[in-house]
């Protein structure tokens, strides 16, 4: 063999073995990869269903817990940015809240202190009736009287004036501060709507009443003569209080709302009216007057303890108005003053129990032709009617004046028990029923 030969072989016999060597583990690599893919599957296998499930509930149970994580992880980040565009925009508006406080403040101020409203003309200012705080502030404003409506109610609220505005026409200056524009709305004298009225003597509550809403004092007479009729003035007036038959009378404040000239204000409450009348009165019955028959001066209560009656100042005031309602004039007071006096103290044989005056047949009424037709008309019976009671009514029939309560303190002494007038008001007294007669068929 040539030594060509024996390389040749040599080459080939290496080159089989390595293709032997190749082939074991080719197929020992695809034995131990089928084993384990065997394995695996009877691993897999091996499983029962309930390991299965709990498996799957174990994977569940971790994807919830992360996924919850998550939205906390979320959420925690959301609420960190909101707090922090709250906190922004808190201060943002904490910001701009004051520098509007501080605006409003300033502003308010100035026209709380009348700064710049100097001018010093006058405009008329009308509170309506029954006016509230934002009315007030709306009014004075449109006047030019104040600036700032919402500040003059902050501040008449802290001065408590907020319900204390009443009705009334004003004239006001534009250049008056807050607590002068306050004081001068709550003080009554410096109204100027008012009305001068004069109550003649011997008009009696109705009429006096209408003579009020006539003037534009009252609106309606409805509460006026309610008042008239009430306790409400009891506490503040003693001649009042004093007055034990009150609920017998048509009206208990008859006889005391004091006939003069008064100046009212249009519209004006009921009650402060009233007032006006009574504290008027007491301050009548507390002025010295020259009396019949005395030399010095006296009051009315005074005189009561001087000519030592037996009548109260309430029934000298039923007195009064009786012979304020029947006298043609001061000298024809006292005589029927005295007429009066005498029946009242007369005895029961005289046959003059009764006073059977004709004033008081129809009151509150002036006559029958007076009484509305729902009343009866003439056939109408007023429970003061002294042609059927005895003595004395059981009140005032109207309001007298001072000659007629000094006529009923201080009667001329007659022996009268009649009297009687003419159509011109001309006077005749009779001592006896006989000359009454005559003197009533003279005067035909």
């Amino acid at each position: 063999m040539t030594p060509g030969n024996n390389d040749n072989n040599t080459d080939f016999e290496l080159q089989r073995r390595r293709k032997a060597d190749n082939f074991h583990l080719n197929i020992q690599d695809d034995f131990v990869a089928s084993s384990e893919r065997q394995n695996s599957f009877d691993e897999l296998n091996s499983y029962s269903g309930q390991d299965v499930k709990e498996q799957i509930a174990r994977n569940s149970k971790k994807s919830l817990k992360r996924k919850k994580r998550e939205e906390k992880r979320e959420i925690k980040e959301k609420n960190k940015h909101n707090r922090s565009v709250f906190r922004r925009m808190w201060l943002v508006s904490v910001l701009i809240i004051g520098i509007m406080f501080a605006s409003f403040a300033v502003t308010g101020m100035n026209d709380l202190l009348a700064v710049y409203r100097t001018d010093p003309s006058t405009v008329v200012v009308d509170i309506p009736e029954n006016p509230n705080l934002n009315m007030v502030a709306d009014i004075l404003t449109d006047k030019g009287v104040i600036s700032e409506p919402g500040y003059f109610k902050m501040f008449a609220n802290m001065k408590k004036a907020g319900d204390s505005f009443t009705q009334g026409t004003y004239e006001m200056r534009k250049n008056m501060d807050y607590e002068a524009i306050i004081n001068y709305l709550l003080s009554t004298n410096n109204r100027t709507d008012t009305v001068t009225v004069m109550i003649t003597e011997g008009q009696n509550v109705p009429e006096i009443a209408e003579t009020l809403k006539k003037n534009g004092v009252l609106s309606n007479t409805d509460e006026f003569l309610k008042l008239c009729n009430s306790t409400d003035f009891d506490e503040d007036f003693s001649f009042l209080k004093d007055i034990k038959n009150g609920k017998n009378r048509y009206y208990k404040l008859e006889g005391y709302l004091y006939p003069d000239t008064y100046e009212f204000y249009k519209n004006q409450d009921a009650k402060s009216a009233i007032y006006r009348f009574l504290n008027n009165y007491e301050t009548k019955m507390n002025e010295k007057q020259k009396f019949n028959g005395y030399e010095k001066l006296y009051t009315v209560e005074k005189m009561i303890e001087q000519s030592e009656t037996e009548y109260s100042l309430d029934e000298i005031m039923n007195i009064a108005s009786i012979i304020q309602a029947e006298a043609a004039n001061v000298e024809d007071m006292y005589n029927i003053s005295s007429v009066i006096h005498n029946r009242l103290s007369a005895d029961a044989d005289m046959g003059v129990l009764n006073l059977g005056l004709d004033s008081t047949k129809y009151y509150p009424y002036r006559s029958a032709e007076k009484v509305p037709a729902g009343k009866g008309g003439k056939d109408y019976s007023s429970k003061y009617d002294t042609y059927k009671v005895q003595g004395l009514p059981d009140g005032p029939i109207c309001n007298p004046g001072m000659e007629a309560i000094k006529a009923a303190l201080t009667p001329n002494s007659t022996s009268y028990y009649y009297f009687c007038h003419d159509k011109d008001g001309q006077a005749y007294y009779a001592s006896t029923i006989y000359e009454h007669n005559a003197n009533l068929e003279y005067i035909k």
